[in-house]
Formats: C-alpha cells, sequence, structure tokens
C-alpha cells in the first residue's frame, strides 16, 4: 500500500523557519518532521512513498538523494574520488517524489500524483503533523466499510472545519471553520480508493472543501476516531513544544 504526503505548502504561519526550508524538513530532534511521519508509516509496515513537493521542492529531492551519507557515517576518498558508507541506514523506503507545483492546492496536488499511484488502496497525509494513531487500525477499519474514504477524527476546538458524525462514524457534513465550536475535526491520516481523487477536478481544488464535503454528501467518508495524541505543526510554538518532547525522550508519535 503505498503513502502519499502532502509536502508542497508555502508553510506561511511557521515562517521563522519556512523562509528557509519547506515546512515538512523543519527539524525535530534534528531530523525533518516529515521522517517522522514516515518513520511511523513504516512502523505499521508501509514503507513506498509519495511525496507531492512544491515549495522549495529540490530540498526534499537533494534530502533523500544524499539520505544515507547524510545519516550514516562515510569515508570521503578525495583521490579515488570515492563514499564509502560505514554504517548504512537500514529503512528499506522506496520514495516517488513529484514536484506538483509551487501554487497547487491539496487536492491538485493528489490529482497530479495519481499516475504514481496504481489501482490499490492508498493511506495519504499531510507533511506537517504526528500523532500517536494505530495505522494498522485505521487501514482496516477502511477496509471494513467498503466506502471511498476514510478521515481520521480527533477532537479539537472549533478553528478547524467540523466533521458531523452519526452513531456509525459515518461523516453526514463537512462545515468549514464554525466559531467557538467543540467537535470532532480531520486530523488528516486518511486512507483512500483511488476513485476518491475524482473528487478533486484540478489545481485549485481544495481537498478539505468541495472533495470532502461531496463525499460526505454522497455517503463515502467515513471516520475513524482517535482520541489520543495528536499535534499538527502550524507555529513556532508547536514546534518547540513537539521538539522539548523528543528531547525529554516521552514523544507519543514514536512507535518504532
Amino acid at each position: 500500500m503505498k503513502v502519499v504526503i502532502l509536502a508542497g505548502g508555502l508553510g506561511t504561519r511557521l515562517s521563522e523557519e519556512t523562509d528557509i526550508r519547506p515546512k515538512p524538513m523543519v527539524e525535530i530532534g534534528g531530523r525533518p518532521i516529515l521522517w517522522h511521519i514516515m518513520k511511523s508509516y513504516a512502523a505499521a509496515g508501509l514503507t513506498d512513498f509519495v511525496i507531492c513537493c512544491g515549495y522549495r521542492a529540490a530540498e526534499i529531492k537533494r534530502y533523500f538523494s544524499e539520505y544515507q551519507s547524510l545519516n550514516s557515517d562515510i569515508v570521503v576518498d578525495l583521490k579515488a574520488r570515492s563514499i564509502e558508507i560505514l554504517n548504512p541506514v537500514q529503512d528499506d523506503w522506496r520514495i516517488t517524489l513529484v514536484d506538483t507545483g509551487l501554487h497547487t492546492m491539496t487536492g491538485g496536488r493528489l490529482r497530479r500524483v495519481m499516475p504514481y499511484l496504481g489501482t490499490d488502496t492508498f493511506c495519504m497525509t499531510y507533511g506537517d503533523g504526528v500523532a500517536d494513531l494505530d495505522i494498522k487500525a485505521l487501514v482496516a477499519f477502511h477496509k471494513s466499510h467498503g466506502r471511498k474514504a476514510t478521515v481520521t477524527a480527533v477532537p479539537s476546538p472549533g478553528r478547524f472545519g467540523i466533521l458531523e458524525l452519526n452513531n456509525q462514524d459515518h461523516v453526514e457534513r463537512f462545515r468549514e471553520k464554525p466559531a467557538n465550536e467543540m467537535g470532532w475535526i480531520n486530523g488528516g491520516f486518511f486512507v483512500l480508493e483511488p476513485s476518491a481523487i475524482a473528487y478533486a477536478s484540478n489545481d485549485t481544488t481544495v481537498w478539505e472543501r468541495e472533495p470532502l464535503e461531496n463525499l460526505a454528501r454522497d455517503g463515502e467518508l467515513r471516520a475513524f476516531r482517535h482520541t489520543g495524541y495528536w499535534k499538527p505543526m502550524d507555529t513556532l510554538r508547536d514546534k518547540r513544544e513537539l521538539e522539548d518532547l523528543w528531547t525529554n525522550g516521552t514523544a507519543p508519535w514514536k512507535t518504532w
């Protein structure tokens, strides 16, 4: 099963970091948050990644192109013009890096990587959030209900769009950013059928709006409720909180 990661946004709310690097490459504990997300999926046995690049795409491509040398001890022999990896990392990942455009919206980025996804069920998430999510249970839930899409629902204040759920975890409606309301919100970590991509019409489509709203309208969106740890890295304060947890050895998302 492939894992699509949206990693192309500008990250303007974290401009202290993103002026010089793409948001998914902002480091927590000396590793990009993108790496932390990928490690979580790999711990669940999912190691085939499709990364939707955009803003400063070259930084992400360079990191994975040089992954072995950056994360291992090396011997550089200038005379022989060779590099020897002394203790190669054991990550058995396959990574497809696709430049999906600088200003393409989230739904448009998903459309642009369709040729690399095939016809099988796939996972999709954002490149800036971590959770102690049971990914195997999420995938099993999706396969059990037979709909086109599953969204991980997490409880949060209403600065995010609200998912209206019934008792059977059907998403009945998706409402954008109501004021001063508590509820279940989109926590990312989707499982999707390829047919769900058709709900995104072009590069300007925002996945969190018409596609999710219309999937819910058609009865094709179910919610996997997650009440554990979940944290998007939206601000410098968020970044520092994640850094403190990692440094103290108490990072809830470290499932590997």
